[in-house]
């Protein structure tokens, strides 16, 4: 059963049918979903979200499509990590990580991604495309080959190598462009415009694509036991993760799923070498200038953010903050986490974690907080970050007295013999 009325203009609020459209007619404004709230209040219950499957698709009934035949790779419902060693590290108390570095193609697009092609299936497509940095490409192609669509996939000439193999082997159409992302976009809008009967998911289907990052709210506000945290930091390249997942919060308030009226607050992290919004946070603008990317965190590197506006205005409205790091920073965020839970993210991940600790000796993130750290893809998938910078720890002959040489150079001695 689908509780959707139709599209809605974020600007000047005319409602639109449910298809594939993306933009305003009247005022140029962004599309996005509007459900039937009172039809939800009637039937969606925190027993009817427990009794559905271990993924995304528990909470079909506030997501834009079918759910009888989803194109379904087993995305989501992905752990939420209590992380006090990295809590400790960066003088907070309660800290957690929603790690979704555990999607079947390494990151959160594969939400978005499921979301997209299940409504393009719907409504007819055959071809599913999209212009990407990475991990949305490794996952368009991977569910394209799941639901038997065809794929052709849009992206920078210089992506990280892991990412392009990773979108190739699923036998779509991988075309490299000789620009940036933001070159790239601004393609994918102009087929979009040539090739109708293509589902461009970040184009004419993207505010059914954008409500798939709900289920990272749902989520956590589930695993926490229906209570919603105090704090949560996400990456921004778009903006469009970080306004759904604040979407999401509101909408679990708006039907009575979780306790109280208290909003969450929201900050933003973004690398210091694409940092449009968290420079127009900076400087106290409402404009949000466009940018040439210049930073490992290929993943964020969007410099004229499409929901960058609205991802500023978020984080004002709900009392948290924007930061940018260095691509140094990035890098010891992603070592951060690592040594302290284990958790291996991609130069996004490590723009969050390094943000948050920004963040902290600020006195913007606090101790007496509950905060929720997104980690929204896998380190494999940006390992040339870290080359030169980790390795092995020194190189031995096959001998006991080496390793004993080694110990006791090192001073271990006495801590190995415990």
């Amino acid at each position: 059963m689908s509780f959707v009325l139709g599209l809605r203009c974020r600007e000047c609020a005319r409602p639109y049918a449910a298809e594939a459209l993306h933009v305003c007619e009247f005022c140029f404004g962004p599309l996005e979903v509007a459900y039937d709230l009172e039809a939800l209040r009637r039937t969606v219950t925190r027993e009817t979200i427990a009794a559905g499957p271990p993924n995304m698709w528990r909470y079909g009934d506030l997501l834009p499509v079918s759910t009888e035949a989803p194109v379904d790779l087993g995305a989501g419902f992905t752990p939420l990590i209590r992380a006090d060693r990295l809590a400790a590290e960066l003088g907070l108390g309660e800290v957690w990580v929603k790690d979704d570095t555990r999607n079947p193609t390494g990151s959160f697009k594969d939400r978005v991604v499921a979301v997209a092609l299940t409504k393009a299936r719907e409504l007819g497509f055959k071809v599913a495309a999209c212009a990407s940095t990475g991990n949305l490409a490794n996952s368009v192609a991977a569910h394209a080959a799941r639901a038997g669509m065809e794929s052709f996939v849009f992206v920078p000439h210089d992506l990280e190598a892991v990412k392009l193999i990773t979108t190739a082997v699923f036998g779509g159409h991988l075309v490299a462009v000789d620009g940036s992302y933001d070159d790239v976009n601004r393609l994918c809008a102009e087929l979009a415009s040539e090739f109708t009967s293509w589902a461009f998911v970040n184009v004419n289907v993207r505010p059914y694509y954008s409500e798939g990052s709900k289920t990272l709210a749902f989520e956590v506000a589930e695993q926490l036991g229906w209570q919603l945290p105090d704090h949560v930091v996400v990456p921004v390249a778009s903006g469009s993760q970080l306004t759904k997942i604040h979407k999401g919060f509101r909408e679990l308030r708006d039907l009575g799923l979780v306790d109280g009226e208290r909003e969450v607050r929201i900050s933003g992290a973004q690398a210091q070498g694409c940092s449009p919004v968290a420079t127009a946070f900076a400087e106290g603008s409402d404009h949000v200038r466009p940018v040439k990317p210049a930073t490992i965190a290929k993943s964020l590197a969007i410099g004229n953010p499409a929901d960058g506006w609205y991802a500023l205005d978020v984080v004002r409205r709900t009392g948290g903050a924007l930061a940018a790091v260095t691509d140094d920073e990035i890098v010891e965020g992603i070592r951060l986490l690592a040594r302290t839970e284990g958790i291996f993210a991609e130069t996004a991940g490590g723009v969050t974690v390094a943000t948050v600790a920004k963040l902290a000796a600020a006195g913007v993130v606090r101790p007496d907080e509950s905060v929720v750290v997104y980690v929204t893809g896998n380190g494999l998938k940006t390992v040339e970050a870290l080359t030169g910078v980790v390795g092995p720890s020194a190189t031995i002959p096959p001998t006991l007295e080496a390793v004993a040489e080694l110990i006791d150079r090192d001073g271990l001695m006495r801590a190995a013999a415990r």
